[in-house]
């Protein structure tokens, strides 16, 4: 039986950022984490810095992540989506200072070649890395970010329609 920790519900949301990179196909990108080895894909997402402006921070973000560069914004999602860690992983992601986090998303369109593409990069996140289809993208993320997932989904569908 997993212990509860009892200062859970007293830990910040983390403040994050979070960026769908569409192609010229509109498929979307998602990477596979090192920590998670599993069939689980994700969008290239991550914390802010001090001082940092939100699209600032996701452009900063992917090109950690990614090396992607060759982007041109499309759209800010108007609300920040939040997710909770499961109880196994409080104390163990981000040094156990938060419980999950609040982030804001923002839509780019890819208009390089993917071979700018590098995910072996300074301190490399992915193992892996593909395209896939908007109604796909909720197959492909873990439980505990399922919710957030299913929201960037429909904003998607919304300006693609």
């Amino acid at each position: 039986m997993i212990k509860k920790n009892k200062n859970f519900e007293k830990l910040p949301l983390r403040k994050g950022v979070g960026i769908i990179v569409l192609n010229n196909e509109n498929k979307v990108f998602v990477a596979k984490r090192i920590d998670n080895p599993k069939n689980f894909w994700q969008m290239p997402q991550g914390g802010m810095d001090d001082g940092e402006e939100y699209y600032e921070a996701a452009l900063r973000e992917l090109k950690e992540e990614t090396s992607i560069v060759s982007v041109e914004f499309i759209k800010e999602i108007d609300n920040k989506l939040t997710y909770i860690l499961p109880e196994e992983l409080i104390g163990i992601i981000w040094k156990g200072k938060f419980k999950g986090q609040i982030q804001k998303w923002f839509i780019v369109k890819f208009f390089g070649d993917d071979s700018e593409i590098n995910i072996n990069t300074k301190k490399p996140e992915f193992l892996d890395w593909k395209w896939i289809d908007i109604n796909d993208l909720t197959k492909i993320a873990v439980n505990f970010k399922l919710n957030v997932y299913k929201r960037l989904k429909q904003e998607l569908l919304e300006i693609l329609s």
